[in-house]
């Protein structure tokens, strides 16, 4: 009987922190954004095509992301209500990053695999993001130019 509760606990929690966790970000529509975060997409999407909007809550405020395809590659642009840029992550290659960064990743990645890798440019600093996977467990490392970890 303890077993039961404990494992319906347990269910309950996990359903509610997904519940909560896909209600993080929310798809929305031009027409839902503020006319100053419209302009900036407009703006910033002229470089390439607009795939998607999205608005959730950073850190206590109101943040739009634009999700765009560019030369062939993802970029998202994050911006805050009055249009300003707030973070940019451009989906890049592991050759064209700094050689200290790379060979931070792939001395982290090991004898796994380097799934993806971004360029992130935040609050005026820029770092390396990859996706790596070992066997079957996925991770990530963030690393700036240097090689040293992003926290």
């Amino acid at each position: 009987m303890m077993k039961t509760i404990l494992a319906a606990v347990a269910i309950n929690a996990l359903v509610t922190g997904l519940v909560i966790a896909q209600d993080s970000e929310k798809k929305v529509k031009m027409a839902d954004l503020p006319p100053a975060v419209q302009q900036a997409v407009k703006e910033h999407s002229k470089e390439g095509k607009l795939r998607g909007l999205a608005t959730e809550m950073d850190a206590g405020k109101r943040v739009y992301e634009a999700e765009l395809t560019v030369s062939g590659h993802s970029k998202d642009i994050t911006f805050d209500v009055d249009g300003q840029v707030v973070s940019v992550e451009e989906e890049t290659t592991l050759a064209t990053i700094p050689a200290l960064a790379r060979a931070a990743i792939e001395r982290a990645a090991g004898n796994g695999k380097v799934l993806e890798v971004e360029t992130v440019t935040e609050g005026g600093k820029t770092f390396y993001e990859a996706q790596l996977k070992t066997g079957s467990k996925k991770s990530e490392i963030k690393v700036d130019a240097a090689g040293a970890l992003v926290k």
